[in-house]
């Protein structure tokens, strides 16, 4: 198994340190305040486990939640790729789940979820067609990216990020 991570990751100090960690598989009904927690926040400054919990499985812990699976791995070898770090890992143990997997496809599509830039997976966005009379206003979380549409008015005030669980305060028209 191949997992890129960015050089400023927490998660990569600590697969460095322990060797052996878990891969959930997200799932398309998955609680999306996870992917919030675990892909917009460091563990440097974040309890991510708060809320979720955890099991330990094989000795390694895993996050509580709906998930398609999940891997347990222990890594082998990095491969430097300039801004990120390809972690080689051995697949160690499988664990069940269920669920359709969540693509990328369908997070960005159907969640209409961003990656940050730091991430191999971010994509810029895309500006509308010219021409076209721009109905809607979008306004964009600044910590996870997540863009909620309107049609023509103003987040309520008590809006809450369906992601990240950010207010209000942090969405800013795009």
């Amino acid at each position: 198994m191949a997992v890129s991570l960015n050089k400023n990751n927490y998660t990569l100090e600590a697969i460095r340190e322990n060797k052996r960690f878990s891969l959930s598989i997200l799932a398309e009904d998955s609680d999306p305040a996870i992917i919030g927690r675990f892909g917009f926040t460091s563990s440097r400054d974040t309890d991510k486990y708060e809320g979720f919990g955890y099991e330990v499985c094989d000795f390694t812990p895993c996050v509580n939640g709906r998930f398609a699976g999940r891997l347990i791995l222990e890594a082998e070898n990095t491969v430097d790729c300039d801004t990120h770090v390809i972690v080689i890992a051995k697949v160690v143990d499988t664990i069940e789940g269920c669920g359709t997997p969540m693509t990328y496809a369908y997070y960005h599509n159907v969640i209409k979820g961003k990656a940050p830039k730091s991430a191999p997976t971010f994509r810029p966005t895309e500006d509308a067609p010219r021409g076209e009379a721009v109905k809607k206003r979008r306004f964009e979380c600044d910590v996870c990216f997540y863009v909620a549409e309107t049609d023509g008015e103003d987040l309520p005030d008590d809006y809450v990020c369906p992601i990240c669980g950010a207010d209000r305060s942090h969405f800013k028209e795009v």
